[in-house]
């Protein structure tokens, strides 16, 4: 089996390399390959690649994910969101391949306290929802075999999260504001790409499976949930912790205004996916104490 992994380079795209690679042979690429084109901001550019490596697989893992960002290059956010997806598709469409795809909570508007169904009204609040929306109806219309996997809060060992910049913080200030009203499920990379492998492993055998899921770990909490957490973790394993427990305060989203709206509420319902894959998944603070024991190992 060949896999066309594109994004490569990203958080996700990093763990999907190693997932995958015993599923057979990965061509990964990323924004800057050059022999063979990965760049989402030329989306057409795409179709070629897909052409020349003729994948039973395509793995997209790139994404413009700087939400704020978004809001003042809506074309750029288009053209890697939407626009090149689609152009995955139609091609995989085209040559018979599976296309996986990651998607995100930011398709609905935040509202409520019930976790979100695969079915539920979408309603993006900012360019990054509306875009990575128009991204899976095009993958939806191009009839390609397909799963597209929605999630939130994604981490990673490699590269910047919420957990250093916390845990930074934390050693340099008296005192921390965070965010207490936005909930969801801190999700891991690893995780991620573990059950994509999975998940390709069934979908090649019974087509049927193809469809949107919503893929994030077990459990909830805020932003301020999840930074006391990581907080409490580093001061037990003997890190260097300035501020004290209860100079860690909750304040509203309001308090911290944004240019892009971000939901309240990130919840996703995972019923669909365990049913279909046969899957549990595991608590987010698992995944997260994982992390941790990695960074700092």
């Amino acid at each position: 089996m060949k896999i066309l992994l594109l994004g490569k380079g990203g958080q996700v795209g990093w763990e999907l390399q190693r997932a995958l690679a015993p599923l057979g042979e990965i061509v990964a690429l990323d924004h800057d390959s050059t022999e063979l084109a990965g760049d989402f901001s030329r989306p057409e550019s795409l179709a070629a690649t897909v052409q020349a490596v003729r994948p039973t697989v395509i793995v997209n893992a790139a994404a413009h994910t700087a939400v704020d960002k978004a809001e003042s290059e809506p074309e750029l956010a288009r053209a890697i969101n939407a626009l090149a997806p689609g152009v995955l598709a139609r091609e995989a469409a085209a040559i018979g391949a599976l296309l996986i795809h990651y998607s995100t909570d930011y398709v609905f508007d935040g509202s409520g306290q019930a976790p979100r169904a695969e079915d539920a009204p979408t309603a993006p609040l900012s360019a990054y929802g509306r875009t990575k929306l128009e991204g899976e109806e095009l993958i939806r219309a191009s009839s390609c075999r397909h799963a597209i996997f929605r999630t939130s809060w994604v981490f990673a060992a490699r590269g910047g999260n919420f957990a250093r910049t916390m845990l930074r913080l934390a050693a340099e200030r008296d005192a921390l504001n965070v965010i207490d009203d936005q909930i969801g499920a801190p999700t891991g990379a690893d995780l991620l790409a573990d059950v994509t492998a999975h998940a390709i492993r069934r979908l090649l055998v019974d087509p049927t499976l193809s469809g949107t899921y919503h893929l994030v770990a077990g459990g909830e909490t805020s932003w301020y949930g999840y930074a006391r957490h990581v907080i409490e973790w580093a001061r037990a394993h003997g890190k260097p912790i300035k501020v004290a427990p209860e100079a860690i305060r909750p304040i509203p989203t309001s308090a911290y205004p944004t240019p892009a709206a971000r939901p309240l509420n990130s919840r996703l319902d995972t019923a669909k996916l365990c049913h279909a894959f046969d899957l549990t998944l595991p608590h987010w603070q698992a995944g997260v104490d994982r992390m941790l024991t990695e960074v700092f190992q």
